[in-house]
C-alpha cells in the first residue's frame, strides 16, 4: 500500500483562530476550508506539498464515530524549524503561549513549546549538535 497523505484530524470549534495561528506562525496556506472542516498544508524545501493537518467542527454533518472534542491532553504536534529563536521570538512578540522556554536540550534540539488554540501542544525545534556522547547509552545494538 502507498499511503498518499497522513495527518491528524482534531476535532474544535475554534477552526477560524486554529487557521489563523498555523498561518500566521508556521507559514501554512489553506487548501480546503468548509463551515466544519478545515485541511492545512505547509511548503516542503522542494515546492512539494509539505506537513498537513486537519480540523473538524464537533458539530460536522458527516457525523463518523466519535471524535470527542479534542481537550489538549494525550497529543504533541513536533514542527521542524530552521531557526527556533527566530520562531519563539516572533510567537512571543505576538502574544502565544510559551509553555516550554526556548531551551538547548543534550540529545540535540533547540526548543520551545506552545498551544495552538484547539488546545494542541506544539513542540517547535531545530536540530542541532547533541552533545559528546549523549547517544550512545541509548542505542541499541
Amino acid at each position: 500500500m502507498k499511503i498518499r497523505d497522513l495527518y491528524p484530524l482534531i476535532t474544535t470549534a475554534k477552526l477560524a483562530a486554529v487557521r489563523d495561528f498555523y498561518i500566521d506562525h508556521f507559514g501554512f496556506a489553506v487548501a480546503f476550508e468548509a463551515s466544519w472542516f478545515l485541511y492545512l498544508v505547509g511548503d516542503a524545501d522542494d515546492g512539494a506539498r509539505g506537513a498537513t493537518l486537519a480540523f473538524m467542527s464537533p458539530d460536522h454533518p458527516s457525523n463518523p464515530p466519535g471524535p470527542e472534542i479534542f481537550d489538549g491532553r494525550g497529543m504533541i504536534v513536533t514542527i521542524e524549524v530552521a531557526d527556533a529563536a527566530a520562531a519563539h521570538d516572533r510567537l512571543t512578540a505576538s502574544g502565544a503561549p510559551i509553555l516550554y522556554p526556548l531551551t538547548q536540550e543534550r540529545w540535540g534540539q533547540l526548543r520551545f513549546m506552545t498551544r495552538d488554540p484547539a488546545g494542541v501542544m506544539i513542540d517547535v525545534v531545530e536540530q542541532i549538535e547533541a552533545d559528546a556522547g549523549f547517544w550512545p547509552q541509548y542505542m541499541r545494538d
